[in-house]
């Protein structure tokens, strides 16, 4: 039977687009699913301010009656000026182990980029680089974090097989924490503080964050992050949106803001207890009984697993070891809370200057994801 590829639109036809990937992995130990409510939101144009600079066009695979494969075909025109390019992206692409179903997923993703004067196609990206990107290549048995995709290992060989090609890689670690502090830690850090003239200020909520800072943290990564792949800046929106979507889920006392001696931020970073399980029993649903599961492993005590969400430095900040005083100032909680090991979001194998301080700690290189591209 042949496959149909289908533009969809209503509210009925989104929630299965969401609802297809749960079914898809709903046996395996490894995959973690979304929160629903923020996978709506993500596509609702009065929702998601990343929609007032991008275009997007969901697609829905069928054979027969059976949906077989989703894709998300997205175009960011704030990003596409900022590099100079002309790229049709694709995310939240998830399909059945059928070349016929992905490559016909992709050929729709082609048409309606070139359709719209693009020149070239990469993913799996998102709106913007705070949301998911990077096929997983390896790392297939461990499970996946909140902040991170997961994918079959077959992905990789349906996507080579339509001519996609190598554009960037990053690589994850699994850092297990020290039962005391380091001294050469301790040592960098307290130097910075002084020939910098920087101090940690703790807050200890959302609302202290905003009331002291307003945005300029945001601010602040959004400089930082200028020079990562696929960079846009964010508009006021945005940045607001993000703010609002993860802080009211961190720990607060993961949370480190570095300032100087005029109080500015100049460098932030965040991480938070790993809710996979929680995600995973409850099937990213809050009601009626998620709510509960999620709720208990952001307020535990102890905790084994710890997710490093990001840490980002001012531009005329950077190279001057700010980013040694945000862990030691987490290496304490660490111990305090128990933790076994904490995961790091996906960096840029490029990136040397951070996988360098990874050296401070026992790590490992356990997972490494790619973005394609290819010209259209």
């Amino acid at each position: 039977m042949s496959i149909v590829i289908r533009p969809i639109h209503s509210r009925r036809e989104i929630k299965q687009f969401i609802e297809f990937a749960n079914q898809l992995y709903k046996d395996c130990a490894y995959y973690c699913p979304p929160l629903f409510f923020d996978e709506m939101n993500t596509f609702d144009e009065k929702k998601n301010p990343a929609l007032e600079v991008c275009e997007k066009q969901l697609f829905l695979a069928y054979r027969g009656k059976q949906i077989v494969g989703r894709i998300a075909a997205l175009i960011n025109y704030r990003a596409n000026e900022h590099w100079n390019y002309k790229h049709v992206r694709f995310g939240w692409m998830d399909f059945v182990d059928d070349m016929e179903v992905s490559h016909a997923l992709l050929d729709a993703v082609r048409d309606w980029g070139k359709e719209r004067g693009m020149t070239a196609m990469n993913g799996p990206v998102g709106f913007t680089d705070w949301d998911h990107q990077g096929l997983l290549i390896e790392g297939f048995n461990y499970l996946a974090p909140m902040a991170s995709l997961y994918n079959y290992s077959y992905y990789e060989r349906h996507l080579e097989a339509y001519g996609l090609r190598k554009e960037v890689d990053w690589i994850e670690h699994r850092i297990t924490p020290p039962q005391v502090m380091p001294d050469k830690l301790a040592r960098i850090s307290q130097i910075v503080k002084e020939r910098y003239h920087v101090r940690v200020d703790k807050v200890h909520s959302a609302r202290e964050l905003t009331s002291k800072y307003g945005s300029t943290y945001m601010d602040v990564l959004d400089e930082a992050y200028q020079k990562l792949y696929n960079f846009q800046p964010m508009t006021q929106r945005q940045k607001d949106y993000y703010r609002d979507m993860y802080f009211p889920m961190v720990n607060f006392d993961f949370v480190t803001i570095v300032v100087n001696e005029k109080d500015e931020v100049v460098g932030a970073g965040v991480g938070m207890p790993d809710i996979s399980e929680a995600m995973r029993k409850c099937g990213g649903k809050l009601f009626p009984f998620g709510w509960y599961h999620i709720l208990k492993a952001l307020r535990a005590k102890k905790m084994e697993v710890f997710d490093l969400l990001l840490i980002g430095v001012r531009p005329d900040y950077q190279n001057k070891g700010i980013n040694s005083v945000i862990l030691a100032d987490w290496v304490p909680y660490f111990i305090q809370y128990g933790i076994k090991h904490t995961e790091t979001t996906a960096m840029l194998e490029t990136n040397t200057k951070v996988l360098s301080q990874m050296n401070l700690f026992e790590t490992k290189q356990h997972k490494r994801r790619r973005a394609y591209i290819k010209e259209i």
